[in-house]
C-alpha cells in the first residue's frame, strides 16, 4: 500500500495560495493585534445605540470587527487543515477560536439594546438614509422584536442553553461511544465488528446475506436501547415546544422556519407536492427489483448497485475540462471566474499525510474564495470538484456585489449553487455518453441522489411534522408510536409492492439530523430549486442566466424566500418541486428504456 506524500511534495500548482489571505505569519500577527484593539473598543458605543449616529458607527464597528476576526480564523484553520498533526497550526487556530470568542462576547450588548427601543423608533431607524447600509439588518430585528423577551427573561434562557442541548449531547453519547453493534462476516468471510461507517459500504455489498445480516444487526442493536432513544427524541420535542410557547410563536415549525422567515407553506408544499409523485418512486422501486434479479425488493435492498460498476477514470485535468464544458451554459463570464478558479491558487487538490478528509469551499470576504478536494480519479470526485466551485463562485459573486453585512447567504441558498451545477453537469454527461453501460451508470447514480435527497429527506421532514404535532396535541411519544408512525410512512412511500420490513421501524432511532429539528427539509427544497434553476438555464439560454447570475450576487441582501423568486424559483408553490419530479421521471423513463 503507498504512504501518502508529505505536504511538500505536493506540487506548488496543485495547493491553494493562501498567501492571498495573509502573506505571511507576521502579516497574520498583527492583524490579531489590531482586531484585540477593535474589541476594546466596541464597549464605547454602550447605552447610546438610540442616536441613528452612534449606531451607524456601533455597526461599522461591528462589520470591521468581525471581517478581521473572520480573515483570522479562516487563515488559522486552513493552515491548520493543510495538515492536522502540525502543532504551529493546532495553537493557531486554538488562538484565533479565543478571539472569535472574545469578539462575539464584546458585541452581545448590540442586539438586546437595539430590541429594548419601541417599535417606531425602530421604524424611523429603517425609514433613516444615514442607516441605509443597514436596512435589512433593522428590518430584521423588528420582525424578530414579537418573539424578544424583556431583558431578565432572555437572561433565564441563556441559562436554560445548556440544558435545552442535553438531549442531543445524551444521544450523540449514546450513539456514537456507548452502542455497541455485533460481529457479522464481511464478502472475505472475515469477522468484522458493525459500526456507523461500515454500516452504507455492507448496504452497497453486492452479496445479499451481507445486506441483509448488516441491516438486521442494525435495527436489532436499537431496537434494544428503544426507551431510552424515544425518551431523548421526545425531550427534544418537549424542548423545541417549550422555546415556539415561551417565544410566542403558533408551533414548533414556525419558530424553525422564522429564523429564515420561511413561509411555513414552503415546508407543507415540499410533503404534499412529494406525496403526489410517490406513484414515481415506487416505480422506480419495482425498476431496481427487476434490474436486480429479485423475486423481492427488500428495504436492505435500497443501497446495492444497480448496475455492473462501469469505471469511469478520470484524472484531475480531464475532471477541469468537463466540468468547464457540463457548465458552458452558464455563459462566458460564469467560464472565466470558474478558468480563474482552476489557474490561481483557488484548489488544493490532492490528499496528502495529515490533510483534512472531505472537501468544502471557504475563505473570507475581500479575498476570492478556497476549496479544499481530496481527489481521487472517478466519477465523484469530477462531481465534488463541479459542487465544491458552485458554492465557492456563489461566494465570488455576492462578495463582489455586496456589502460585507449582507454578501453571506443562508443555509437555506447554500446548496442551491452548488446543485444546479451538479444538474447541468449530468446533463451533460448524459447527452453526450455514447456507451449503454455509461448511461445507465450515471441514470442510476442521478436517480438514486434523488431518492436519497429529496423523497427520503421529505419523509424525514414529514416524521418530524407528525411528531412535534401530536406533542403539541399531548399525545406522548413512545417507543412504539414512533416506530408505527415511521413504518407507516415507509410503506406509504416505497408502496406495497416492495417488502417494507419490519426492522426499518426503528430506523428513527439512528437519525442525528432529528436533533437539529426541522433542518432536513432544506436538502430536498435546494435540490428542487436547483433542479428548476437547471431546466431553466437549458430550456430559456440567457434570460435564465441573467436571472440566476442576479441569485448569485445576491448573497444574504434578502430574505432567501424573496432571492430565489426574483431569480425566478418560487418555492412558495409547488412548481420547482413539480419541474424536479419531471426530471426524475424523464430519467426514470430512460433507465427503463435501457433496461429493455
Amino acid at each position: 500500500m503507498s504512504q501518502l506524500p508529505a505536504r511538500s511534495e505536493i506540487p506548488v500548482e496543485e495547493r491553494w495560495r493562501l498567501e492571498d489571505l495573509f502573506p505571511d505569519q507576521k502579516s497574520w500577527n498583527d492583524e490579531y493585534e489590531l482586531t484585540n484593539g477593535l474589541i476594546g473598543r466596541i464597549a464605547e458605543y454602550q447605552g447610546k445605540l438610540e442616536d441613528p449616529e452612534m449606531l451607524k458607527k456601533c455597526f461599522q464597528q461591528e462589520d470591521e470587527l468581525s471581517l478581521h476576526t473572520e480573515r483570522l480564523y479562516v487563515y488559522a484553520n486552513m493552515k491548520l487543515h493543510e495538515n492536522m498533526a502540525d502543532a504551529v497550526y493546532q495553537a493557531l487556530a486554538d488562538k484565533a477560536k479565543k478571539l472569535s470568542v472574545k469578539a462575539n462576547e464584546a458585541t452581545s450588548f448590540i442586539t438586546p439594546e437595539i430590541l429594548s427601543l419601541s417599535e417606531e423608533k425602530l421604524k424611523q431607524f429603517i425609514s433613516d438614509l444615514k442607516l441605509s447600509d443597514y436596512k435589512f439588518t433593522l428590518q430584521e430585528m423588528l420582525r424578530e422584536k414579537p418573539h424578544v423577551l424583556s431583558k431578565g427573561e432572555e437572561a433565564i434562557l441563556a441559562q436554560v442553553g445548556n440544558i435545552a442541548q442535553a438531549p442531543g449531547t445524551i444521544f450523540s453519547m449514546l450513539n456514537n461511544a456507548d452502542m455497541k453493534f455485533p460481529i457479522i462476516h464481511n464478502e472475505n468471510g472475515e469477522e468484522v465488528e458493525l459500526t456507523h461507517g461500515r454500516y452504507i459500504q455492507f448496504l452497497e455489498s453486492r452479496n445479499r446475506d451481507i445486506r441483509k445480516n448488516a441491516f438486521e444487526a442494525m435495527y436489532s442493536t436499537y431496537s434494544k436501547q428503544k426507551n431510552t432513544i424515544a425518551a431523548t427524541l421526545s425531550s427534544n420535542v418537549t424542548k423545541n415546544i417549550f422555546y415556539a410557547h415561551v417565544r410566542k410563536y403558533p408551533s414548533a415549525l414556525e419558530m424553525s422556519l422564522s429564523s429564515d422567515n420561511i413561509p411555513k407553506e414552503v415546508y407543507t408544499n415540499l410533503i404534499d407536492t412529494i406525496h403526489e409523485y410517490l406513484p414515481l418512486l415506487q416505480r422506480y422501486m419495482q425498476l431496481r427489483k427487476k434490474l436486480m434479479k429479485l423475486d423481492e425488493l427488500h428495504m436492505y435492498d435500497l443501497f446495492a448497485p444497480l448496475v455492473d460498476e462501469f469505471k469511469m477514470d478520470i484524472p484531475y485535468e480531464q475532471a477541469k475540462k468537463t466540468v468547464k464544458a457540463g457548465l458552458k451554459p452558464l455563459g462566458d463570464e460564469y467560464e472565466s471566474i470558474l478558468q480563474e478558479g482552476f489557474d490561481n491558487g483557488w484548489i488544493d487538490v490532492y490528499e496528502n499525510q495529515g490533510k483534512r478528509s472531505g472537501a468544502y469551499s471557504w475563505g473570507a470576504y475581500g479575498t476570492h474564495p478556497y476549496v479544499l478536494l481530496n481527489h481521487k480519479d472517478n466519477l465523484n470526485s469530477m462531481f465534488t470538484l463541479a459542487h465544491e466551485m458552485g458554492h465557492a463562485i456563489h461566494s465570488y459573486y455576492s462578495d463582489n456585489a455586496q456589502k460585507y453585512r449582507d454578501a453571506q447567504y443562508t443555509i437555506f441558498l447554500a446548496e442551491v449553487a452548488s446543485t444546479t451545477n451538479e444538474a447541468l453537469l449530468m446533463d451533460y454527461l448524459l447527452k453526450h455518453s455514447k456507451d449503454p453501460k455509461e448511461k445507465m451508470y450515471l441514470l442510476t447514480y442521478y436517480l438514486d441522489q434523488f431518492r436519497t435527497t429529496v423523497f427520503r429527506q421529505t419523509m424525514f421532514a414529514e416524521f418530524e411534522k407528525i411528531i412535534h404535532e401530536k406533542a403539541e396535541q399531548g399525545e406522548a411519544l413512545t417507543p412504539q408510536e414512533l416506530s408505527d408512525i415511521y413504518y407507516g410512512l415507509n410503506v406509504k412511500y416505497h408502496g406495497h409492492e416492495m417488502v417494507v420490513d419490519k426492522d426499518i421501524e426503528m430506523e428513527w432511532a439512528r437519525i442525528p439530523h432529528f436533533y437539529t429539528s426541522f433542518y432536513v427539509y432544506k436538502y430536498a427544497t435546494g435540490f428542487s430549486a436547483a433542479t428548476s434553476f437547471a431546466k431553466q438555464i437549458l430550456e430559456e439560454g440567457k434570460p435564465a442566466v441573467d436571472r440566476y447570475i442576479g441569485f448569485l450576487k445576491s448573497g444574504g441582501s434578502d430574505y432567501s424566500i424573496n432571492i430565489l423568486k426574483k431569480a425566478g424559483v418560487d418555492m412558495s408553490t409547488p412548481q420547482p418541486i413539480r419541474q424536479a419530479m419531471e426530471i426524475f421521471k424523464n430519467l426514470l423513463d430512460q433507465l427503463e428504456e435501457l433496461a429493455g
